[in-house]
């Protein structure tokens, strides 16, 4: 439909009837609209603008006006009513559009969907985490950390490159250590059909010097990190007992399926709940971006200090490892182990305080 002058073109259907007539609305000056034929101009009803009911406009579905008594004049020409009705009732019709197309239940929606959101990763997804953690049997860590190592191996991870008797010095003081914690002990121990930890040697590569824990007892230590011991095998293991802890107290389980969940939980909304959780908790990389919260690095490093003195080993040796880090690397390296495991002057202090109690206390 197009709008004649002075008036917008469309069809009339008069009250109690299907009938159609090609029409013309048009206002008068004192604000009456009045709808004539098309063609011979004919009279076919006329009221006060106050009393026509207009619709809502809404894309390009056709606008209908009803008059008084059940006339109903219908016209797609939803510019021309705009026009017509702004210009004879002085009012923005755009504005009255974005008025009509503003919904304040929307905002409710959103405004709920963001609470909800919040809810489930502030207690919903922790909460998820530590029942999936408690029900998780002993296949699914194993599973996930081989399928993690392996994908490290092809990616970014060479063989190691360290001398047998270097790595052989490691592994005994690692050994030494693991079978002081609870799964290295009694029934424990024999639980896991092997050692319960197992020490891999890696060139770390793009990552440099790092070491971490996967959730089945698998610690990875590359040899960057040993060359930064300058000899010290007792800051090395520091660090491998720092792991341990993590292990222990199933921080990297923890984080896998954290991560797993907000994954889900951002796909859940956004509606596509595809192959971001499966690749969080088997693609190496992206183990690698996942950090412990600065609670759990206090556990892990508590736990390094406590082993460590129940070994007979230097107590605050995790401690002054952080300290060669930082010395080096200040406190914002990025493909390290700060990436990880952020060391910050208050965390190394504390370790130190805590080594010194330990050991004060026998």
């Amino acid at each position: 439909m197009a709008s004649e002058e002075g008036g917008v073109r469309g069809e009339w259907r008069p009250p109690a009837t299907s009938r159609s007539t090609k029409a013309v609305l048009s206002m008068r000056s004192g604000g009456a609209l009045d709808v004539t034929g098309d063609t011979a101009g004919t009279p076919l009803a006329s009221a006060p603008a106050a009393a026509v009911a207009v619709s809502d406009r809404v894309g390009q579905i056709p606008r209908r006006l009803t008059f008084p008594g059940g006339g109903l004049f219908e016209t797609a020409d939803n510019d021309g009513i705009d026009r017509l009705l702004a210009a004879h009732l002085g009012r923005s019709a755009g504005f009255v559009h974005g008025l009509e197309r503003f919904r304040p239940r929307l905002l409710v929606f959103v405004a709920l969907v963001v609470a909800f959101s919040f809810a489930l990763y502030r207690y919903a997804v922790p909460l998820l985490v530590e029942v999936a953690v408690a029900v998780t049997p002993p296949i699914v860590p194993e599973l996930m950390s081989k399928g993690v190592l392996v994908s490290l191996d092809q990616s970014v991870f060479s063989p190691s490159t360290l001398p047998a008797e270097r790595q052989k010095a490691i592994a005994d003081g690692f050994s030494q250590i693991s079978r002081l914690t609870p799964r290295g002990k009694g029934e424990a121990a024999a639980s896991y059909g092997g050692p319960p930890y197992s020490l891999n040697f890696r060139a770390g590569g793009a990552i440099g010097p790092n070491a971490f824990a996967l959730p089945d007892g698998t610690i990875v230590l590359t040899d960057e990190l040993v060359e930064l011991s300058g000899g010290d095998d007792e800051m090395v293991l520091g660090v491998l007992a720092h792991e341990i802890g993590h292990v222990d107290h199933d921080h990297s389980l923890r984080q896998l399926y954290r991560a797993a969940g907000v994954t889900a939980l951002i796909m859940l909304i956004g509606g596509d709940l595809g192959g971001g959780t499966e690749d969080i908790v088997i693609q190496g990389g992206a183990v690698l971006g996942l950090s412990y919260s600065r609670s759990a690095e206090r556990e892990a490093d508590r736990y390094s200090v406590e082993l460590m003195h129940k070994a007979g080993r230097d107590p605050a040796a995790i401690a002054r490892f952080f300290k060669v880090l930082q010395d080096k690397f200040g406190d914002k390296g990025h493909q390290d182990f700060f990436s990880t495991h952020p060391a910050t002057p208050e965390r190394i202090e504390e370790t130190r305080k805590y080594a010194e109690e330990v050991a004060a206390g026998g």
